[in-house]
């Protein structure tokens, strides 16, 4: 059977179908920001950027961004009504003591247990870019991981082990991708959803790993 690959707003969208009413949610630089996007309208969310908003809304329409508002990938945002500015040492402060309930954080790999690596390549010519994502990994109540599933090269970025530096030990609990969303265990991968069309064999062949149902 065939299957199309959830596009980047597909996948901001099921990110956002999975956020709770409530839940203060950081939202990390690159792919993770398109998650303001899809927000549904009659649920409260906080959104969070590292260098000092709270109370983010999405992206504002074409001609009506103001460069004096933007968020920590320097992308222009909206503030809804309510929403606040502050230092970044005490954004950081926010990060570090527990009070987000979720980051949603790009990576270059994640091991089946959670260990993420989202900061440097490890290539000499690579220029390292750790921004918050250390004290976001390890301070969020839960750390998403939002990402193609495979390289261009068609490697899975899911790994048993990552080679890269990591970020984070045992932090991720689930990756949202554009052919499947996963749970990362203490056993293992957890299988949540897939797309349609898509054999689990297939996937499982994909990843190169076990995937529970």
């Amino acid at each position: 059977m065939s299957y199309t690959k959830r596009t980047k707003d597909q996948l901001a969208a099921r990110v956002a179908q999975d956020i709770p009413e409530g839940a203060v949610v950081n939202l990390g630089i690159g792919m993770p920001t398109l998650v303001a996007n899809h927000i549904p309208s009659d649920r409260e969310v906080l959104l969070h950027s590292e260098n000092g908003i709270l109370g983010m809304g999405p992206a504002p329409a074409p001609g009506e961004e103001d460069y004096d508002l933007i968020n920590a990938g320097k992308q222009p945002v909206t503030l809804l009504k309510g929403g606040s500015f502050f230092h970044h040492t005490d954004s950081f402060a926010m990060m570090r003591g527990g009070h987000l309930d979720i980051c949603v954080l790009g990576a270059f790999q994640v091991s089946a247990t959670g260990d993420l690596a989202n900061w440097h390549t490890g290539e000499q010519d690579a220029i390292p870019a750790v921004g918050g994502a250390m004290d976001l990994a390890v301070g969020a109540k839960q750390t998403w991981v939002m990402m193609d599933l495979l390289t261009k090269q068609g490697q899975s970025k899911v790994v048993p082990q990552c080679t890269y530096p990591l970020t984070g030990i045992a932090c991720v609990k689930r990756i949202y991708s554009e052919l499947a969303t996963l749970d990362c265990t203490p056993n293992g991968l957890k299988l949540i959803d897939k797309v349609d069309g898509l054999e689990h064999a297939e996937l499982e062949r994909l990843v190169g790993l076990p995937i529970a149902v």
